[in-house]
């Protein structure tokens, strides 16, 4: 069994025990945290949703709070005497699927 959810612009396939890392979520550590679902597929039988699968819902608990690697942006333009450095780290969410509910 899986689902398609989407979070934070983008779409990501889970199942049950699975750990993946979404775009920051205003939850505290060790809170729980619902998705909508776009897709199921229970034993070969798939839900389409328009755009969500009615009464479907995605249960997760968040495990950690955190940033990403830093990545360096540069930017310079040749013979203009133009530079620029600046540094990011994206915030991500750790978050562990604890259930589907279809």
């Amino acid at each position: 069994m899986y689902a398609i959810i989407a979070t934070g612009g983008k779409q990501y396939r889970v199942a049950q025990g699975d750990v993946i890392y979404v775009e920051k979520l205003d939850a505290a550590e060790n809170s729980s945290v619902s998705f909508d679902v776009l897709l199921v597929e229970k034993d070969g039988d798939l839900k389409v949703g328009t755009p969500v699968v009615e009464g479907a819902k995605v249960e997760g608990k968040v495990l950690q709070q955190g940033r990403g690697e830093k990545i360096t942006v540069f930017k310079y333009k040749s013979k203009k005497n133009y530079r620029r450095k600046q540094g990011h780290r994206q915030p991500f969410t750790k978050v562990e699927i604890t259930g589907i509910n279809a």
